[in-house]
């Protein structure tokens, strides 16, 4: 099956395309202001929806998972991407600035509690935001699960998913000499903060082709050739967060601290041949946390437009609305 097809067969699961009713960019101060979209019912169930990457941004189509006339759908483009300014900061930006970020959001449109909704990086932010104030979080909803550790880093920038496409690693790692292999997330982060603009696109372009490339399970190997100020975003943050291990006080933080949402309800969805999150970090999480329902998805990779794990997303959606 191509591309095209499967992406065809992922839209027929989800919601028709809807407007935000409310943009705005909201000051959160360290010099960055972001960009919060509100759309859906404005009565509705409250769900904040937070992005992978870092850096990847949201988009339209993270839209589509909620009923409109059920949910009160808040997504919102985190610091440095995305229509968020200023563009590929890494200053003053860490996961702990982000958790105030979405605070600051909860604050601002009102909102006593709300599900939170995120896939890959942004089930990593989800689940500490969640720990850091669970008080505020009725439900959590998690794609493809990141824990932020050094195990999962060395997985996908130490050789691990290269196994698998040796091509397409080779064509990642062969970017840097031979002896800054060792450690290719210190390699990339010179020459992504070079202060050389060709330098740093040229890196950032080859950063998110590699992600890209491994992100469906019909993937043929070919991650394009993404816009250079979307790359440089997207492989800036990435790297920023990935070299401080996420900002976290020590590794295995996340699990070790899941008794703080043993009460709150939630749905983890995964595909079970995601290779740049591989499902062991679902099932561990899972262990740690009883309140939550694995979804293991067959025929599925890591991406959010997977026809299975959308059709399981959008059902999980409509569970939790009543539906």
């Amino acid at each position: 099956m191509d591309k095209h097809s499967d992406q065809k067969r992922a839209v027929q699961y989800l919601y028709p395309p809807i407007d935000p009713y409310d943009q705005q960019m909201l000051d959160v101060g360290q010099g960055h202001r972001i960009y919060v979209e509100q759309c859906g019912n404005p009565s509705g169930i409250p769900v904040v929806v937070l992005h992978g990457g870092p850096g990847g941004g949201c988009s339209p189509t993270m839209r589509r998972y909620f009923d409109p006339e059920r949910y009160r759908v808040i997504l919102f483009d985190q610091r440095g991407c995305g229509r968020s300014r200023p563009h590929a900061s890494v200053t003053n930006n860490t996961t702990w600035h982000l958790v105030d970020d979405i605070e600051m959001i909860r604050r601002t449109l009102d909102i006593d509690a709300w599900i939170v909704f995120g896939g890959s990086w942004g089930a990593t932010l989800a689940l500490i935001y969640a720990q850091s104030h669970p008080a505020r979080v009725r439900n959590i909803v998690l794609r493809g699960v990141f824990l932020m550790t050094q195990r999962e880093l060395d997985w996908f920038y130490g050789g691990g998913a290269g196994r698998f496409w040796p091509e397409v690693w080779s064509r990642f790692e062969t970017l840097v000499p031979e002896d800054e292999r060792g450690d290719l997330i210190a390699a990339y982060h010179r020459r992504l903060f070079s202060g050389d603009m060709a330098i740093e696109t040229r890196f950032a372009r080859a950063w998110s082709s590699w992600e890209n490339a491994l992100a469906s399970i019909h993937s043929t190997g070919s991650g394009g050739e993404a816009p250079g100020d979307y790359a440089r975003a997207f492989a800036r943050l990435e790297n920023h967060y990935f070299t401080n291990a996420g900002f976290l006080e020590f590794d295995g933080q996340i699990l070790a601290h899941a008794g703080r949402i043993k009460h709150i309800p939630g749905t983890i969805v995964q595909g079970r041949y995601d290779m740049i999150c591989p499902p062991e970090s679902a099932y561990a999480l899972a262990k740690a946390w009883p309140n939550a329902d694995l979804k293991m998805i067959r025929n599925a990779g890591h991406a959010l437009s997977e026809p299975g794990i959308s059709a399981e997303l959008v059902r999980t959606m409509d569970r939790i609305a009543g539906k």
